[in-house]
């Protein structure tokens, strides 16, 4: 199960910075992308070894200051939902406000951990100055400053003690996928063709579906798990800020998950959001299977679903090599393909090749087409192996692997997908010194 941190408060008290800090080894997992620009505040970190996901709700908070207090009651209700532990942020510069006191009187309320955590405190006149925090009755008050980082490693220890400790999930060992895409493209109608009934509850309006859980799905030869999203939520949160909700969902389920079904529109094409959900599951190493749902209403000439396929692999390129199948699910049009589909990726994600199968193939090859060399100077591999990960993840031992670009591992991958077989899953290279 994954461990989920969420930063939550005011704005301009320095989350975002705080957030940047804890993720800035890693690639923060969505990208800014023109139109969707605040589901780039997810990320992933580790301290201790352990790893976790932080999400910067203050990326989420939109309109005009007026609205700010009531989005932001709504971000730290989600937040309690659905993190493991919650670093609450004040800012010791503008001292304790009404809008501090409101977030306290909310996450008191809470069985989560929340750790309170004074920004801006660079000097030992701002240690004392935090002081006044103590009175929001949240405990102890941790002193950091986002800007130079003093301070978090503290924060960090005791804030990891928290998954640490975390009850192991009694789960079975069977393949786990999830269902995952834009709100309204027809996730758990999906989930009700497979399961043939009215488990959850489908409805035309965007969002009406919470809580992540398994279902296990066992019939015609098929014996997996169904991370979905079910029942629809309580009428008290329907005015919940949809998009913010469904990001958080996806993260969850798409972590908890080992093959995401990415659902797309067809009516609606490939929209800058359907891409960040394919790019978090790229990026946590998950194989992907994109379902083309709604197929049926679209006007069709010889070539459409070709032409259609191509705008999808030049959006998600360099990582073409995933499986697109169409579907129309009150029709149930090759609803049970793409579970064949993500079976085979499944399969595909648990390939282990041989040392001296890569060295075989893969000596000549590099002999052949080498990496160009940097001011007069060769990289020379001297053998490849597969490490044992729960996805496919080869290292190349060689002499000069800072001399080694993206390019070229480019062009590596190609060959790993030309001579084996890994159709819908991300592969990870690795060039590492003798």
């Amino acid at each position: 199960m994954p461990n989920i941190l969420a930063i939550v408060g005011r704005p301009n008290v320095g989350k975002s910075t705080f957030f940047n800090r804890l993720t800035q080894s890693r690639q923060a997992i969505v990208e800014e992308t023109s139109g969707v620009t605040r589901d780039r505040h997810y990320g992933k970190s580790d301290w201790n070894g352990i790893d976790f996901s932080v999400i910067d709700t203050g990326g989420y908070v939109v309109g005009s200051d007026d609205v700010f207090e009531e989005e932001i009651r709504k971000q730290v209700a989600l937040a309690i939902d659905e993190s493991d532990a919650i670093i609450f942020m004040v800012d010791v510069l503008s001292g304790l406000t009404g809008m501090d006191e409101d977030v306290a009187k909310i996450l008191r309320k809470t069985e989560k951990k929340v750790f309170l955590v004074a920004n801006k405190v660079d000097n030992a006149k701002r240690i004392n100055d935090a002081a006044e925090f103590y009175q929001l009755g949240l405990g102890d008050v941790f002193t950091v400053s986002s800007i130079n980082g003093s301070g978090t490693g503290e924060l960090l220890d005791v804030v990891v003690k928290v998954f640490e400790n975390k009850p192991p999930e009694e789960v079975p060992d069977l393949p786990k996928f999830a269902i995952v895409g834009r709100p309204n493209v027809g996730k758990s109608s999906l989930v009700n063709a497979f399961l043939g009934d009215e488990r959850n509850i489908v409805t035309p309006v965007a969002g009406t579906t919470r809580d992540s859980i398994y279902t296990r799905y066992n019939s015609f030869g098929f014996d997996f798990l169904l991370v979905d999203t079910a029942g629809v939520r309580k009428k008290g949160k329907v005015r919940e800020n949809i998009e913010f909700y469904s990001v958080m969902r996806s993260i969850r389920a798409i972590e908890n998950s080992d093959v995401c079904f990415l659902m797309v529109d067809a009516s609606e094409g490939f929209e800058s959001q359907d891409l960040n959900i394919f790019h978090l599951a790229e990026r946590n190493k998950k194989g992907v299977v994109i379902v083309i749902n709604k197929w049926d209403l679209i006007e069709k000439e010889t070539k459409t679903h070709l032409e259609f396929e191509e705008m999808i692999r030049n959006k998600i390129a360099p990582f073409k090599d995933v499986p697109i199948v169409f579907t129309s699910i009150p029709k149930k049009q090759r609803i049970f393909k793409a579970l064949e589909t993500g079976s085979e990726v499944y399969k595909n994600m648990g390939n282990r090749i041989s040392t001296s199968k890569l060295n075989d193939i893969f000596l000549p090859i590099i002999e052949k087409t080498p990496p160009p060399s940097v001011k007069g100077k060769y990289v020379k591999v001297k053998y490849i192996t597969q490490l044992k990960t729960p996805f496919p993840a080869f290292v190349f031992f060689c002499n000069l692997p800072q001399y080694v670009k993206d390019p070229y591992k480019r062009f590596v991958e190609n060959q790993f997908r030309k001579h084996f077989n890994f159709h819908g899953v991300p592969i990870q290279i690795f060039f590492r010194r003798k």
